[in-house]
């Protein structure tokens, strides 16, 4: 009993002097406690690094960071702080928790980074640290945005001993675990539902975190990741003194404010919001389009641009990889990204497409949040989003920290209604034009002759008319979108008809329509290339008709057999059963006369007697 006692004791005491060891650290948190420790003088110096001073400007010099993070910022050709980073650098380093709203593309990511790592070299601490036990953590939404979050960290860590570790669903739970057991972790980043994994099994000890930080929150919460996020939170040191949080977001609903205030203490509120959601350093053009010509705009416009780095987006999943298919069919050193690719092939072509080995990213919205490839010089809508929202984060792949980028729509007769929301999302007014005829070329001779005048072709007359070209709206700006893409589709007919209920709209649709091609030009002779595809697609319906009465006669072949199996069964059964039934009646014919023999020597010798 004494000895029971005795070791309840001593768990008591060993369990107070780790509480305490762990609060002392949690104290450094405590603004009486905060004192950044002399910096070590290294062989770069900040005086290497030269950027001139301008009005209105701030630069990473005015925020006296370490000599070593400054090499890293200098390595990566950072000048001129963004607005978001202007804003929320020098409260993030007093130690103060920030709600930081800005566009997307505009430099969050380094934003609480630089403080984060900052904190990290200024604030080290005096024991030695404990395995498992990150000082930061980052917490955002994707997978594909947390490796992007732990690459920008490790860029900025280049010259330090710091220790990025990432946590995220689909990649190997095992070679995590080994990262985490082969050092410290200065700076975690992860996704929500690995991160709790790890939690529980008690390989991440959350208890000793000084900073955290919430990317993209909105995403969160419309993703359903606010339980487990709440989960996480309840792991860490409380708010204030003993934690330093951080949200990022490019919008924030007033449930993402609410959450904000209960995880945050005397938050510094920061909103860098330009009068337009998407940046006036992309350029965005919508081309009227039908939709049987998409394939054959984005070959052409890709070749005629001489584009080496371009995401094409689209909306259904089946759809991207039909693209992406057809794409590297023909040459084109092109890729799928969507949620069906597992993580490490994404991984790897997210690697690709940096290095330059793609040249074409298909991608669903897995891809439209978060990512920043740099290079990416084209953005083409190849459907228009069906949530204007989105569109926002597409285009936010190009023209990121202040470069120059190009947003392209295809708008054909399926998706023009959306142009409106779009515009009123944005608050910029699309430019809507044609293709020119070079854009429109066939592919087979685009590159070896110029392109020929246009005649109407019977596969276009066909598309057409199962696709009903036609849009139907109900308000008039959709309406004048629709009469320009019907402008666009060839039909057999020499004028459009448009459903609206003004005739002065159509008759400035038909004033502005392209000249009608003469009649001898119609009845005219297809060409050759023409012949040759109809030649082709009649060998091709031929040979589907061959295969499939190949495949009905195969199937009433093997119909027969089975037949005749079942009837040879049948007849075998039957020729059993009277084996069966003779055998029976032997054997009782042989059993009767057995008997009629003891009855006759019965009554031979009841004679005798």
């Amino acid at each position: 009993m004494e000895d029971k006692k005795d070791k309840t004791s001593q768990e008591a005491v060993s369990a107070e002097t780790s509480k305490k060891a762990k609060g002392e650290r949690k104290d450094r948190r405590c603004s009486g406690n905060r004192s950044r420790k002399p910096r070590k003088e290294s062989s770069w110096k900040p005086s290497d690094f030269v950027v001139a001073k301008v009005e209105g400007k701030k630069r990473f010099h005015d925020f006296n960071l370490p000599d070593k993070l400054m090499r890293a910022i200098h390595d990566l050709g950072f000048e001129y702080c963004t607005p978001i980073q202007a804003e929320t650098i020098e409260p993030a380093l007093a130690g103060l928790d920030i709600i930081g709203k800005a566009q997307t593309g505009t430099g969050k990511t380094a934003a609480f980074l630089v403080g984060i790592i900052t904190d990290l070299l200024d604030y080290k601490l005096e024991d030695d640290q404990r395995l498992r036990e990150p000082r930061a953590l980052i917490i955002a939404p994707t997978r594909e945005l947390a490796l992007q979050i732990a690459s920008d960290a490790e860029g900025l860590c280049k010259y330090t001993k710091l220790k990025v570790v990432s946590l995220v669903g689909g990649m190997d739970y095992d070679k995590q675990r080994a990262q985490l057991k082969s050092g410290v972790v200065d700076i975690l980043v992860a996704t929500p539902g690995r991160l709790i994994d790890f939690v529980r099994s008690k390989d991440v000890d959350l208890y000793n975190v000084e900073v955290l930080v919430l990317d993209e929150a909105d995403r969160m919460l419309s993703m359903g990741f606010i339980p487990d996020v709440r989960t996480i939170i309840r792991n860490t040191p409380r708010k204030g003194e003993e934690r330093q949080t951080l949200l990022y977001s490019a919008t924030f609903t007033d449930d993402i404010m609410n959450l904000a205030r209960q995880w945050t203490k005397d938050p510094v509120q920061i909103e860098i919001e330009a009068q337009q959601r998407s940046s006036e350093n992309i350029s965005q053009q919508v081309f009227l389009v039908s939709s049987s010509e998409k394939y054959k705009l984005l070959r052409n416009y890709i070749r005629v641009n001489n584009i080496e780095r371009v995401i094409v987006f689209g909306n259904r999943r089946h759809e991207t990889r039909d693209l992406a298919e057809r794409l590297k069919k023909d040459g084109v050193k092109a890729a799928l990204m969507s949620g069906e690719i597992p993580q490490n092939k994404r991984v790897k072509t997210l690697e690709d497409f940096r290095n330059g080995k793609i040249e074409v990213l298909v991608a669903t919205d897995v891809a439209g949040r978060g990512i920043h490839i740099d290079g990416v010089t084209h953005v083409v809508n190849y459907q228009l989003p069906e949530d204007a929202d989105d569109y926002v984060h597409r285009i936010g792949r190009t023209g990121r920290a202040g470069t120059e980028g190009t947003s392209i729509c295809f708008a054909c007769e399926n998706d023009s209604f959306m142009i409106p929301d779009i515009e009123a999302e944005t608050g910029v007014k699309l430019e809507c034009i044609h293709p020119s005829e070079e854009l429109l070329a066939d592919l087979d001779g685009a590159e070896k002759k110029p392109r020929r005048s246009r005649k109407p072709k019977a596969d276009q007359q066909d598309a057409a008319t199962e696709q009903n070209a036609d849009v139907e709206s109900g308000e008039p700006v959709v309406e004048a979108a629709a009469v320009e893409v019907a402008e666009v589709v060839e039909q057999p007919e020499p004028s459009v008809e448009v459903a609206t209920d003004e005739p002065q709209a159509v008759a400035e649709a038909d004033a502005n329509a392209q000249p009608e091609v003469a009649p001898e030009t119609v009845e005219a002779a297809p060409s050759d290339q023409a012949q040759e595809a109809q030649e082709a697609q009649e060998a091709q319906e031929a040979q589907e008709a061959q295969e499939a009465q190949e495949a009905q006669e195969a199937q009433e072949a093997q119909e027969a057999q089975e037949a005749q199996e079942a009837q040879e069964a049948q007849e075998a059964e039957s020729s059993a059963e009277a084996e069966s039934n003779t055998s029976d009646a032997e054997a009782a014919a042989a059993k009767s006369a057995q008997l009629e023999l003891l009855e006759e020597k019965d009554e031979k010798k009841a004679d005798n007697v």
